[in-house]
């Protein structure tokens, strides 16, 4: 089926993300109320890329950029390249502080590309952006509540040959689903001025853990999704992890000890994906006071996930931010 690409500028609206919540390694994910705009068309030729806001000084303003990769994958999938594309990005979500900017990205970018293709919803379903844009990231446990919202539960089905028997044989890849966190869940985030690199962070992790560790993390995670959806009284004790953050601690020791510190005041608090940024999903003392060089941003879990069209961006953002404390 031959392919026609729209005229005119359409937009997308990509939130940033929490991973893994503590126990939820690879699995679990939070959508926040931080989002990063994008805009694109179609152009006679090459490719430009405008960007302001985070990361505005360093990252490339050609085909190399994260969103516009992302946009080819989807072009491809969706059945050709157009001859150019004009990309603008407003940037909010951190860079490289475990808030998901790539997940961002590059679900932003396949949004972009599926609405200049005329028909593109029709042509490429959100289960299929949901697998290329894990297949990009490398795992779903971030593209998930970037794409659908929410508190998210993700994971990898493998694939099938064509002769297993199965409706959906050879399918395989990323799925989710996205769930309703209850009322009195209200993040707060310890934003670092430092940067961490999830390669590093995994790097980290040893090949085998204690069998206790591992039972005691799948037994939290498992009550972690009842805490987040109908009892967050319970989100201290579901929040415990043994799988992955004391592995790390030793190469973000600031971030480990704001952990610590929270944790000992009864604060549900947990490293953001791979750090070095720190998310407490219970109520912060009003008098808690993080340190130099971390910023308190309190955001509403983002409940609708990405969204791209027309007259998207442009829309303020609502978060609260203090600097050096949280209100």
């Amino acid at each position: 089926m031959a392919v026609t690409f729209v005229t005119g500028p359409v937009s997308a609206r990509a939130p940033a993300t929490s991973a893994n919540l503590g126990p939820g390694f690879d699995a679990l994910g939070l959508a926040l109320a931080l989002h990063d705009e994008l805009q694109a068309e179609v152009t006679d030729g090459g490719v430009r890329v405008a960007v302001t806001g985070e990361g505005a000084d360093e990252l490339p303003t050609d085909e190399s950029h994260l969103v516009v990769r992302a946009m080819w994958a989807a072009f491809d999938a969706l059945g050709a390249r157009p001859p150019g594309v004009r990309v603008s990005c407003v940037n909010r979500i951190p860079q490289a502080r475990g808030l998901g900017s790539s997940s961002a990205a590059i679900v932003g970018g396949i949004l972009l590309a599926r609405e200049l293709v005329v028909g593109g919803p029709d042509r490429l379903g959100d289960a299929e952006v949901l697998r290329l844009a894990a297949e990009l990231e490398g795992h779903p446990d971030n593209v998930a509540p970037c794409l659908l919202g929410g508190f998210t539960i993700a994971w990898t089905e493998p694939r099938r040959g064509e002769g297993a028997g199965s409706a959906d044989a050879g399918t395989g890849g990323a799925r989710a689903v996205s769930l309703a966190p209850a009322a009195g869940v209200r993040p707060v985030l310890f934003v670092p001025e430092e940067r961490g690199l999830t390669a590093q962070a995994r790097a980290a992790l040893p090949l085998s853990v204690p069998h206790a560790d591992a039972a005691l993390t799948a037994g939290r995670a498992a009550l972690l999704v009842h805490a987040l959806t109908a009892d967050p009284g319970l989100l201290f004790s579901a929040t415990e992890d043994r799988l992955h953050q004391k592995y790390r601690a030793a190469g973000m020791p600031a971030t480990a000890a704001l952990v610590d510190t929270l944790r000992d005041a009864g604060v549900a608090a947990v490293v953001s994906g791979a750090g070095p940024s720190v998310l407490a999903l219970s109520p912060v003392p009003g008098d808690f006071d993080p340190g130099p060089g971390w910023t308190a941003r309190h955001l509403p879990v983002d409940r609708n996930g990405a969204a791209a069209g027309r007259g998207i961006m442009g829309h303020a953002e609502r978060d609260t931010v203090a600097a050096g404390r949280a209100s």
